[in-house]
């Protein structure tokens, strides 16, 4: 198995090569603050920007350096209503409801392509579109109904390909036909995170890393956000935590099935073999309820490859040969070409598969964007900062929905190993049925 990896190999994210986490920040611990939020990543820093665009004072805690998590970790796929469309909201939520997350949901690829431009943040983003192969006649025959609620949602192309035409989109036989969005988009996520970042700083707002928050208590006036440096008050709270989220925020921890989520970006390929397999350039990913996604590098020169490829908590390293498997299967002639990064990252998702605002005890949460978190968990945290500030027009499609969890489910999500086994089975029943 070692012929694997390439010289060089490391289990850190292809992204950090171009956009490393910095070095923890010196900044000292403010005594108070107007809002402090839980959490570096897409969520928290959108957040302090929009509070900060508002006039209100924000500090962002960060437990590890700022971008070493999700943000960071990605496969750098933009989405906005690309799976919230396919779930089953008007059951969930009634018909008015469900049209209003569609409706925002779909908002927040135009919000996040605003965001990058209005603040110059150089990240390679591209609408791409994206290209869903379906793993069997099945989900291929459902696809038809999807993509026209995709098209009326969004107002861009969307429209099935069967299998004979399959090769306009991607070089391979593997799947029954797919779907073609133009409504998605993609980038690096690591330097989207920095220019975040960096957009938060400009407008004000402190951001502090390395400062694990361990606590969040009401006090008068606010909370006191207790930290490793000592006590932060604060007159309002948001957590953004996510696949993240530990002991010191168990309301939302409860509420939250952390997944880790596992890629490999493959050795240099030629440019015309990339052009060939991926023709349009399109993100891609799959129906299947083991999901692959993967793509090409920004600079078209690599394949990064990602998906679920355990239930249980393995290293990068020993992912990497299971994720090389499922590749080789969608495109053969890469069984020989080596493997330079693994990592894995936590996406976060709830029990109704649906995003969620919520507030609980006077505290501020924004989580749950079912792996589709560059766009969403950005939006999140707009969304939340105008709460805050007072500044929305009318409450977010995300608020009221209710915030379902499980009986005595504390966190840790000893179920996962059972729904990956039974996931895997009926993938492979569907493509045995065609």
């Amino acid at each position: 198995m070692s012929d694997l990896f390439a010289p060089g190999f490391k289990e850190t994210p292809y992204w950090w090569e171009a956009a490393p986490p910095p070095e923890p920040s010196a900044h000292d611990l403010p005594s108070s603050v107007d809002v402090a939020i839980v959490g570096g990543g897409y969520c928290g820093l959108s957040a302090a920007l929009e509070l900060r665009r508002h006039g209100v004072e924000a500090l962002v805690l960060e437990a590890e350096r700022i971008g070493f998590g999700a943000s960071s970790r990605n496969g750098g796929m933009v989405s906005g209503g690309l799976k919230l469309a396919s779930s089953d909201l008007e059951r969930k939520f009634g018909a008015e409801k469900a049209a209003r997350v569609l409706e925002e949901a779909a908002g927040s690829l135009s919000f996040l392509e605003d965001l990058i431009r209005r603040e110059n943040i150089q990240c390679h983003y591209r609408r791409h579109g994206r290209f869903v192969g379906a793993h069997c006649r099945k989900a291929f025959n459902g696809m038809a109904a999807r993509a026209e609620a995709l098209q009326k949602l969004t107002g861009l192309d969307a429209y099935v390909l069967p299998k004979q035409r399959q090769r306009e989109q991607i070089d391979t036989d593997y799947y029954q036909g797919g779907m073609v969005a133009d409504a998605t988009g993609g980038l690096h996520p690591a330097l989207y995170h920095q220019g975040l970042a960096a957009a938060a700083r400009r407008a004000g707002a402190t951001v502090i890393d390395g400062t694990r928050v361990a606590g969040i208590r009401r006090r008068p006036g606010g909370f006191a956000v207790a930290t490793a440096r000592g006590d932060v008050r604060a007159r309002e709270v948001l957590v953004a935590t996510n696949g993240y989220t530990d002991k010191a925020a168990p309301w939302l921890r409860r509420r939250l099935v952390p997944v880790a989520s596992y890629i490999i970006a493959t050795e240099e390929l030629p440019p015309e073999t990339i052009r060939r397999l991926i023709p349009q350039g399109r993100m891609l990913s799959d129906t299947n309820r083991v999901l692959h996604y993967y793509r090409a590098a920004p600079d078209g020169n690599r394949i990064l490859f990602g998906g679920r490829a355990s239930f249980r908590s393995v290293g990068p390293r020993a992912a990497a040969p299971i994720l090389h498997r499922f590749m080789c299967a969608i495109w053969p002639e890469l069984a020989g070409v080596r493997i330079t990064h693994a990592w894995t990252g936590n996406v976060a998702f709830t029990f109704d598969f649906t995003p969620h605002i919520a507030v609980a005890d006077g505290v501020h949460y924004a989580a749950g964007c079912q792996g589709s978190g560059v766009a969403m968990a950005s939006y999140l945290g707009y969304r939340t900062a105008l709460k805050i500030a007072g500044r929305a027009n009318r409450p977010s499609a995300f608020e009221g929905l209710g915030f379902p969890t499980m009986p005595f489910y504390s966190g840790r999500p000893w179920f996962l190993p059972l729904v990956g086994t039974a996931y895997r089975l009926q993938d492979w029943l569907d493509r045995r049925a065609g």
